[in-house]
Formats: structure tokens, C-alpha cells, sequence
């Protein structure tokens, strides 16, 4: 992105190598990566797109302000360094060379589920069809349901979910499309040939009837306290080898002393760092060709911790994903 000289006296004082631009400062894109307005013309690697919908929630909402929080969270870690270096891998992920857009936000239209998913859907396969990582900012977790949507006519993917929950209800009350039932709906399609979900726990809104049916659909369902037995390596090997990986993390997948703001959160939740080495696993195991980040509700989030964890997680996520594909 090019930014051009301040005018005046400020030129050629402490401006010669262009702003400064802190994280206080400008419009709050992800990552303050440029905005595109135009989804016919994305020209990037990775497109993030916001679909603030939280019309599916069973208790509280709220998610809907989550792609706001998230891409205002995502500045703290935005100071233009060229690239982001870690010391403990000894790698600069997120390469100034690595071309990461904001297309905004699916438009929601409220009351109208099936035509906010729409606009999600469509959202998605625009950035399918011009080769870029979709990044999808929720809302509530029946997002995942237009999302995966836009995958058909574009190959076979193997589904990984981190949550608390496991999300597979089939119907209730008539209700298919709410945040009860994004996997059981990923789970009917052909080009999802399994599922691995990690992190469910506690009392769900699942009854026992939804665990059996999901592992007679193909899933392979871990809780938090299974996957630590298991550690990082024996939790990927549980993930088969080699696939295209659709990646969906519902915040509450952590523990709530690190992520709050939530609308169902749960005890008993993963760390930090236990996420982050799943996913890094995850990069060099196969290819992740799309991820959503969902359930991050701001009215909870006091001290914008959640949220900082959403943006923190993602952008380490994606820089791993592409430093990966790099070798």
C-alpha cells in the first residue's frame, strides 16, 4: 500500500521513509491492509471479509459486532515492519511480499437469514475465484454454513473445528441454520469428507443423539482434556494427512480467562499456545485453503482480550499458512 509524504515542514523530519502510522492511527482495516471494494478485483493472497450475523444465536448475542473488534484488535500487531519475526522459529512471517486485502463486510439484511448467508456465500466464492485464502470474520458459527457452501465445484475438504461445542444439531423447532448446526450441515456435503473436531466439552447443546450421528458422518470428536493426552503430535495424527483443510475456530474453544467475550462461554477451554502449535501443525501437514474465526461478542469483552486473541491468532495463523506454502 502506498502512502504518500505529509505536506509541509514535516517532510524530511522523520518522514523519509513514510509515516509511521501506529496502531491508534487511520481507518481500521484488518491488519491495516488495504481495503477493496471491488470483489471482482481482489489481486491478493488473502482476502478477509467480515459477516457480522448473529441471527442464529440461542442465548446471547452480539457476535455481530466481532468484525469490527477484531480488525481494531488486528492494529496492535500492524507496524509496518515487513514482516513479523519470531525468534523461537527463527522466521519472518507475514512478508511485506505476502499481499493481504479487506473487502469489507457481506452485507446482512436482518430478519432474513437465508439472504445474509447469501451474501456471505457469495462473499467467499469471490475469493475462491481469484485464488485468495478466504479469512472470514464472524458472527455467530452458523456463518461456517454459507461459507463451506462456497466450496462446492472447488474441490474436496477435510473440516477442522476448535470449539466448545459441537454444533451438529440437525433440526430444531425447524431451525436449520442457526449456530447449532453449521457442522451437521459441513457433514451432508460430498466434498467434506470428514471432520475433526477438537475442544468440545461440558454440558453442549448437543444431545447424545448428535455425537452419534456426527461419527457415523465421519467425524472424529476430541475434548480439550483428550487432545492434552494426545499432545500436539498424537492430536494432528488424528487428522488425516495431506488433505485441503477448511479451518473454523469458535472463540469459545478457549478458556474464557483468556477469551471472555462470548455468548456461550465454557470451561475447561485451550490456551494460547495449544492452539497456535495445532495450527502450525496443521500448515505443514496439508494446504489451508479457508478459515473462519467466530463467536467473538464485544459487549463481553471488557478489556478487549478476546478479541486481541482473535486478531493475534489469525495473523499468525495466516503467516504460518503462507510460510508454508513459501517452501
Amino acid at each position: 500500500m502506498t502512502r504518500s509524504d505529509p505536506p509541509g515542514d514535516n517532510v524530511g523530519h522523520g518522514y523519509e521513509a513514510g509515516r509511521l502510522n501506529l496502531p491508534f492511527v487511520g481507518i481500521c482495516t484488518f491488519a491495516k491492509a488495504p481495503y477493496v471494494a471491488d470483489w471482482n478485483d481482489i489481486g491478493a493472497d488473502v482476502a478477509v471479509l467480515g459477516a457480522p450475523y448473529d441471527f442464529g444465536t440461542q442465548w446471547r448475542a452480539g457476535a455481530r459486532g466481532g468484525p469490527r473488534a477484531i480488525r481494531e484488535a488486528s492494529t496492535l500487531f500492524s507496524f509496518g515492519h515487513g514482516g513479523a519475526y519470531d525468534h523461537e522459529d527463527d522466521v519472518t512471517y507475514l512478508p511485506s511480499s505476502l499481499r493481504i486485502v479487506d473487502l469489507g463486510d457481506a452485507d446482512i439484511v436482518h430478519t432474513d437469514t437465508m439472504k445474509s448467508h447469501a451474501n456471505i456465500e457469495y462473499g467467499v466464492r469471490k475469493c475462491l475465484e481469484a485464488g485468495a485464502l478466504p479469512v472470514v470474520l464472524g458472527g455467530d458459527h452458523s456463518i461456517n454454513i454459507p461459507c463451506i457452501n462456497a466450496f462446492e465445484g472447488h474441490g474436496d475438504i477435510h473440516l477442522v473445528q476448535i470449539d466448545a461445542h459441537l454444533d451438529f444439531v440437525d433440526e430444531r423447532h425447524g431451525v436449520r441454520y442457526g449456530h447449532g448446526n453449521p457442522m451437521r450441515r459441513a457433514a451432508e456435503k460430498s466434498y467434506v469428507t470428514g471432520l475433526s473436531q477438537i475442544g468440545i466439552r461440558n454440558v453442549s447443546s448437543t444431545a447424545k443423539e448428535g455425537y452419534d450421528a456426527a461419527r457415523s458422518m465421519g467425524s472424529d470428536i476430541l475434548s480439550v482434556r483428550q487432545a492434552r493426552k494426545l499432545g500436539v503430535e498424537g492430536l494432528l495424527a488424528r487428522i488425516p494427512a495431506g488433505k485441503r483443510y477448511y479451518l473454523t475456530i469458535d472463540i469459545d474453544g478457549f478458556d474464557p480467562s483468556i477469551a471472555p467475550g462470548t455468548g456461550t462461554p465454557s470451561h475447561g477451554g485451550f490456551l494460547y499456545y495449544e492452539v497456535l502449535e495445532l495450527l502450525a501443525g496443521l500448515a505443514k501437514r496439508g494446504e489451508v485453503v479457508g478459515v473462519d474465526l467466530v463467536e467473538v461478542a464485544p459487549e463481553y469483552d471488557h478489556t478487549g482480550t478476546t478479541a486481541i486473541l482473535a486478531a493475534q491468532i489469525l495473523m499468525n495463523l495466516i503467516g504460518r499458512i503462507f510460510h508454508e506454502r513459501s517452501k
